[in-house]
């Protein structure tokens, strides 16, 4: 399924006698020879990603390049990919790579009616993304999780049209009795004897929240990095999609009203917590924020076990920015969250939009490629004397538990309040985390950092925020009006304030005093 903007997919199947490192060596080369001068933008080839890519873009298309290589002589020109035979002698990258296609060809297979899956998942992708519920890092369905979805749904309505789909779709999704899995087809047995999804035999599969199972051998869960707070969130977003859905065929809203931009920044939260990773050169902070986006999660689940915090929601796209810098100083304010040396001509981006393959392949697991760019990385100072400082942030929205006080620096100490006061704390679990990323993921101090710092609504960068949208503005202190006229002044001395009798003021008390006097005698 394709749309506005999408790249090309392409899976470069090779026999046995090519290895990886002939596909990156030569086919770059191959590429070059083959299009005109000129035809090729861009080309970044990245062999150590979870995938293995070669990504190109070729007058002005997005093409991704996989590879793998069968154990078979030659490749027929009519190849099914869902064959399994094809499987046996791959190594796990080969197997990853055949495994996209694989699971792309089993859907279609699926469903009744491929021209109503396409329309309705095209809406539901859409939908997802503008509600900010899409991306498998992040903790929320990717796109083939979402197809799989859509597909069970086409299952159930084999003869319903796209809008009925997608009406039945959130109320049958976001009713559906988790963890029971969602499964497409009976699995399938093989002699291969690779590991599939079964919370009967292997015990880390009984904790996954929300399994959503792929169709071809070997069967996975897609949805693995589901945790509480994004399972809440998912349910949430279904729910008012099914509400909404059910006003539009009541013909009480329009299709538009389903696709609204979600209010992560705008509305939903008052307190965050901005996760800022930082490097000195562009390249390294390409593989060390993916890699730093890989781990957030955990970060989120641990804040998920302190029971101060009902929601730990995190956004599902980091925001790029540019720093020019001249001290340390300058650094340590960055990475607070200081957006003073933001430099001004540089745009703020979003992860999803710059797409760069190390930051992805990072994302995805891939640590070697952080310490090998951190090794090599080259440190520039304009005329000026500044230096830049490239950082991402990850947002995390939090809401507290009824009752708690959100501390400015709850992630350094705590206030010495009364022990009634209720606070939140989340100094240690923050402090483990970031010590955890530091001593790996290739971090060089110095050249890479890495903070979180608590950051309130009214005080986002606006960079946060789209087109039409406001920043929260700082609510004013009630003042109560309803006070007594007898608690409206207190004398000094209850009040415990003591003021200087100046000339004036001895004056008026001798004046006061001759009045009393003078009425006495009367």
């Amino acid at each position: 399924m394709f749309s506005s903007g999408s790249d090309i997919d392409t899976l470069v199947v090779a026999p046995r006698h090519v290895s990886r490192e002939d596909f990156f060596n030569y086919m770059p080369l191959i590429l070059e020879q083959m299009l005109p001068q000129g035809a090729i933008e861009e080309m970044k080839p990245v062999p150590e990603a979870y995938v293995p890519i070669i990504k190109l873009v070729i007058s002005g298309t997005d093409i991704d390049l996989n590879f793998t290589r069968l154990a078979i002589s030659s490749v027929p020109l009519a190849l099914d990919c869902r064959d399994t035979n094809l499987l046996r002698g791959l190594d796990e990258r080969e197997l990853r790579a055949l495994n996209g296609p694989r699971v792309a060809d089993e859907l279609l297979e699926l469903v009744p009616q491929k021209k109503t899956f396409r329309t309705a998942l095209r809406a539901i992708k859409l939908w997802a993304q503008r509600r900010a519920v899409y991306g498998n890092i992040a903790g929320y369905p990717g796109g083939v999780a979402w197809g799989m979805l859509v597909v069970r749904v086409c299952q159930l309505y084999p003869q319903a049209t796209g809008s009925l789909i997608i009406e039945k779709f959130f109320r049958i999704i976001g009713g559906w009795n988790w963890p029971q899995p969602i499964i497409l087809k009976e699995a399938e047995e093989n002699s291969l004897q690779a590991r599939v999804w079964n919370p009967k035999i292997y015990p880390s599969d009984r904790y996954h929240l929300m399994p959503i199972i792929t169709p071809a051998y070997p069967a996975m869960c897609a949805t693995h990095n589901i945790g509480h707070s994004t399972k809440k969130i998912i349910i949430q977003e279904l729910t008012r999609g099914g509400d909404i859905a059910d006003k539009i065929h009541a013909g009480r809203l329009q299709w538009k009203d389903l696709f609204t931009k979600h209010t992560f920044f705008t509305k939903d939260y008052k307190y965050y917590l901005s996760v800022i990773s930082g490097s000195k050169t562009k390249d390294a902070q390409s593989s060390w924020s993916g890699f730093v986006e890989s781990r957030v999660r955990f970060l989120v689940q641990n804040l998920e076990n302190q029971g101060s915090i009902a929601t730990a929601r995190l956004f599902n796209k980091g925001f790029a920015r540019e720093h020019h810098c001249r001290t340390e100083d300058d650094i340590h304010a960055v990475m607070c969250g200081d957006m003073q040396f933001q430099a001004a001509d540089v745009k703020t981006e979003t992860t999803d939009n710059i797409n760069d393959p190390r930051h992805n392949a990072a994302a995805q697991g891939n640590v070697d490629g952080v310490a090998t760019l951190n090794a090599d990385g080259e440190i520039t100072t304009n005329d000026s004397g500044h230096f830049a400082l490239f950082t991402t942030t990850y947002y995390i929205g939090v809401e507290l538990s009824q009752g708690l006080l959100f501390l400015d620096i709850i992630c350094i100490f705590c206030l010495n309040l009364p022990e009634s006061t209720k606070k939140l704390d989340v100094s240690e679990e923050s402090r483990d985390w970031k010590d955890q990323q530091c001593r790996q993921g290739g971090y060089r101090d110095g050249h890479n950092f890495l903070n979180i710092t608590p950051t309130r609504c009214y005080d986002l960068p606006l960079d946060v925020f789209g087109h039409g949208e406001e920043r929260p503005v700082k609510a004013r202190k009630k003042v109560n009006r309803n006070i007594s006229a007898t608690s409206q002044k207190r004398d000094l001395n209850t009040a415990g304030l003591e003021i200087q009798e100046t000339s004036q003021h001895q004056n008026g008390i001798k004046r006061r005093r001759s009045e009393e006097q003078t009425t006495a005698s009367a």
